[in-house]
């Protein structure tokens, strides 16, 4: 059964899209097996709005980010942090707490035991982490904008 969330999110990945208008942007890669993500949030005030996350690279890369951008949106940053923790936990042997909707996610939990394969499953998510980081470091307003998204 997970194997076919993975491939369905691989086959179909959501957030494969442009964004008309992002906030956030950063580019991830995994030198080790030459992953790719171009990742663009839109957020309004504290909340994401859509996300835009294009993954070049393994099913388990492409998945990741694909269930990534499904759970995303309507999110405040707060719980995006929350999520991503609960992720990077889940990816070192850590189960998510029963209470927290993680969506498709627990489809990759067996990656856990492929430690080559585990940064394949993270970088969408420390490509979103080096995101949110840029924005906190930036009271200044210069966040990273992308307009158009390509």
């Amino acid at each position: 059964m997970y194997r076919d969330v993975v491939l369905d999110h691989y086959r179909a990945p959501r957030g494969k899209k442009k964004l008309a208008h992002c906030d956030l942007r950063n580019e991830g890669q995994n030198p080790v097996c030459g992953d790719e993500i171009s990742l663009c949030l839109a957020l309004a005030g504290d909340r994401i709005v859509d996300v835009a996350a294009d993954c070049r690279g393994c099913s388990i890369s492409v998945a990741s980010a694909s269930m990534m951008a499904e759970l995303l949106p309507g999110k405040s940053i707060t719980e995006t942090e929350h999520l991503l923790e609960t992720f990077k936990g889940m990816m070192h042997g850590i189960s998510a707490p029963a209470d927290l909707e993680i969506g498709d996610l627990d489809a990759l939990e067996g990656v856990q035991k492929f430690p080559v394969r585990v940064k394949c499953a993270l970088l969408a998510w420390t490509t979103l982490e080096e995101a949110l980081k840029s924005r906190k470091g930036s009271a200044s307003g210069n966040r990273s904008h992308c307009g158009d998204h390509e």
